[in-house]
């Protein structure tokens, strides 16, 4: 059996090598075609979003911080983690003054925040690498100072989206961003809040991620 084995596989081998096969080009032209004006980009993420329950909030790169802290007092909700060693978490703590909601920092290993994270942390904030105007969906870009576990765990993800990264298609987002030379371990379309109809078909929020996705729209 082994020699009918290495027969077969050295005439495999010999047609292989006679007549090489080279690889075809890639044809991206149908993703290419799918572009959208700068100005038609946001709201046609928005109206996607919007459709599968996603919430939207809009701020400037000067008061975002303020209007978080609003939204967050006028939803009562009494605590939020952050990513202290991000951009964004150091300046969302600048002034924060809101007595109602606690902003708890993600500086410990999470065998050490599962308690809190699990019991009694309600939201969670995250930063993104920008939007896809094609499925309306977030991209997110966990890291091991922003984990994917800000965004999974809470029942509330509030994500930071800034207008100056809204694209076309994932791929017009991964050649801009240059993917290539710089591949992440682990990224995810987000589009809406998490939710499943496994049982009896009937749709529910929440089961496996968080119940409200809130994107914070950060314009110039």
């Amino acid at each position: 059996m082994s020699d009918a084995r290495n027969s077969i596989l050295t005439t495999l081998r010999r047609t292989r090598d006679a007549h090489p096969l080279t690889s075809p080009a890639s044809d991206f032209a149908p993703i290419e075609a799918k572009q959208w004006a700068a100005d038609e980009r946001l709201p046609r993420i928005r109206r996607l979003m919007e459709a599968v329950h996603t919430e939207f909030l809009d701020a400037t790169e000067a008061d975002w911080p303020a209007v978080l802290r609003e939204f967050l007092v006028r939803e009562g909700v009494g605590s939020l983690m952050y990513a202290p060693a991000t951009a964004a978490g150091k300046r969302l703590v600048e002034g924060w003054d809101a007595a109602s909601t606690t902003l708890i920092p993600y500086d410990r290993p999470l065998e050490d925040l599962k308690p809190q994270l699990f019991e009694s942390i309600e939201a969670g904030l995250t930063t993104t690498r920008g939007a896809i105007a094609e499925t309306g969906s977030l991209i997110l870009w966990p890291t091991a100072d922003e984990p994917r576990t800000l965004s999974l765990v809470p029942h509330i993800h509030v994500a930071i989206l800034r207008t100056d990264a809204l694209y076309d298609t994932f791929l017009q987002a991964m050649r801009e961003q240059g993917w290539a030379q710089a591949m992440p371990t682990n990224v995810l379309l987000v589009s809406g809040p998490s939710k499943t109809a496994d049982i009896e078909q009937t749709l529910a929020y929440g089961v496996h991620g968080p119940k409200r996705l809130i994107v914070l729209v950060v314009h110039p």
